[in-house]
């Protein structure tokens, strides 16, 4: 890794310019998650502990390059003052003179926040001219974003490259976290990847397959696979036009040596709804009116013990449907057993993505796990093995 930290840059009497991802859900112009403020804290404090001015950058919904007053970050401030326990002095635009007025009116300790970025169409599109702009506000760029990394926006690509950077504590978090999981890991490793479609997964599925020792896979997308095999799956959601697709990638497994591990059992219902009348039923055995809405506990015995021989896992996608009772047993407990293995110190666990999340919180799993990405999209396209330009220009 090319990419420096907090650690290795001066910042005394610096105006450091702090790319954040505080998009955060809002309702009744309330914030009703702050998780994502709360994560940039570590890094504000250790900027301003160093003697540098804060300057935060962040895009806020997607206002699509125009102005769009229920999109200001201004509706962010008292949250992130509450976050931060600091004085935040709001700036009116993320360049020019309103930007300039906010941080000259910013005293040692405060913390400014600028406009939405998103106002400006050269944002998305990486306007050089736009970049210029902010990069003249400060003297150092920090790139505490990494949900943000896979978009070569101004704020985050352009910026990079005009000023000296760093690695914000966040960011500096998701990429080792990354490594260890998949650039230099202690093997065997394993991969977990569940999910409703193989389509949307492919690019993912096809770099895993060469970088895993075993690969998991779960959800509706199993489906798609047991298809491909030539097993009956009822009325279950299952994509049956890409069983060559899936069949490939078994094939391309095989040649990698990577284990795929789909159900040997799994649990069927005729109605797709909280409290329905299910079964368990062998992998084979789905009755042509019901659908499979989990794994069984043979399934969840079996990877027990493939995670017991492993040393690195790393998770995307849950076994079932475990948003609805009774379907997500399986998800829950191979969820335990992965958490108890990291717990004793015998597995790194790296999961992310919005439905893992949820449903690690779910099983009580995710304060076990090494590490919980929180970033989506960006975390998707790195197991996927792309180039994200935030972090690529953080090592140019």
């Amino acid at each position: 890794m090319g990419w420096k930290t907090l650690d290795d840059v001066a910042m005394a009497g610096k105006t450091v310019l702090v790319r954040v991802d505080i998009n955060v859900p809002m309702e009744s112009g309330r914030v009703t998650d702050s998780t994502r403020i709360d994560k940039i804290k570590p890094t504000v404090e250790d900027i301003i502990a160093r003697g540098g001015k804060v300057v935060l950058l962040a895009h806020f919904d997607r206002p699509k390059g125009k102005v769009v007053p229920e999109m200001s970050l201004g509706h962010v401030k008292d949250a992130l003052a509450a976050s931060l326990g600091r004085k935040v002095v709001f700036g009116s635009d993320c360049i020019g003179a309103a930007a300039k007025a906010a941080i000259a009116a910013a005293g040692q300790g405060d913390v400014v926040l600028l406009e939405n970025t998103r106002f400006h169409g050269g944002e998305e599109k990486n306007d050089p001219a736009l970049a210029g702009e902010m990069a003249a506000l400060g003297d150092l760029f920090v790139n505490d974003a990494f949900s943000a990394a896979h978009r070569a926006h101004a704020s985050t690509e352009g910026l990079a490259r005009l000023l000296p950077k760093a690695a914000g504590r966040l960011m500096e978090a998701e990429l080792k976290a990354l490594e260890a999981a998949l650039g230099a890991p202690v093997r065997p490793v394993v991969a977990v990847v569940g999910g409703a479609k193989v389509s949307t997964k492919l690019d993912l599925l096809g770099n895993l397959v060469g970088r895993v020792d075993h690969l998991v896979i779960g959800g509706g997308m199993a489906n798609t696979f047991l298809v491909a095999q030539g097993r009956e799956v009822g009325t279950s959601l299952a994509e049956r036009d890409m069983a060559d697709t899936a069949r490939a990638i078994l094939a391309k497994a095989a040649a990698a040596g990577c284990t795929i591990h789909l159900p040997l059992d799994v649990v069927v219902a005729r109605a797709f709804k909280a409290g329905a009348a299910s079964e368990t039923v062998d992998v084979g055995a789905c009755p042509a009116d019901a659908m499979i809405l989990d794994a069984g506990p043979l399934t969840v015995a079996a990877l027990t013990k493939v995670f017991e021989t492993c040393k690195t896992l790393i998770w995307n996608g849950p076994l079932g449907a475990f948003e609805i009772e009774p379907f997500n047993p399986a998800t829950n407990a191979a969820a335990r057993v992965a958490a108890d293995l990291t717990r004793a110190g015998k597995l790194v666990s790296v999961a992310g993505g919005g439905d893992t999340v949820a449903a690690l919180n779910q099983a009580g799993a995710a304060a076990d796990f090494t590490f919980i990405s929180t970033a989506g999209g960006a975390f998707l396209e790195w197991m996927e093995g792309k180039t994200l330009p935030g972090v690529a220009a953080l090592n140019a």
